[in-house]
């Protein structure tokens, strides 16, 4: 079966596609039958070669969704747009992922209380020097007016 798809062209971090016709079993930058065009993302500019295009279409070749996308902005195609983005798969252990969330907390809880009881002493010494802080600035102030 051909598949009309994208193979990746150009520099590192600035890619560019060919539009090419290949058989479906054979890796996107590999042996290709015809190149029908070109894409470039960054500057949306596309170039496409209407009349084969069309002739492998009838022909029966697979357009893949985003080439797909591209001929029907540009009018090669009439229709919809295909959705592109691949949806989140939904964990199925995700019960027992919350009953474990669920027995970890209070272990989780009495580490916070213990951490408490240690904090007031040391607590209470910063909030005094804290208090202290803002009166000696006020001072200093008033001594440099």
């Amino acid at each position: 079966m051909l598949a009309i798809r994208l193979a990746r062209v150009g520099k590192n971090k600035r890619a560019q596609f060919k539009v090419v016709l290949q058989e479906h079993t054979v890796a996107p930058g590999g042996r290709h039958i015809e190149i029908l065009g070109s894409y470039d993302p960054h500057l949306k500019k596309s170039v496409f070669k209407d009349e084969r295009v069309k002739y492998w279409i009838s022909q029966g070749a697979k357009v893949s969704d985003t080439v797909y996308n591209l001929f029907v902005s540009n009018g090669i195609i009439s229709g919809e747009k295909r959705k592109v983005k691949i949806p989140t798969k939904v964990s199925v252990e995700a019960p027992a992922a919350e009953e474990k969330k669920a027995e970890a907390k209070p272990e989780e809880e009495k580490r916070a209380e213990s951490k408490e009881e240690k904090k007031p002493a040391l607590s209470a010494d910063r909030e005094e020097a804290k208090e202290e802080k803002p009166a000696e600035k006020a001072e200093a102030e008033e001594e440099a007016k």
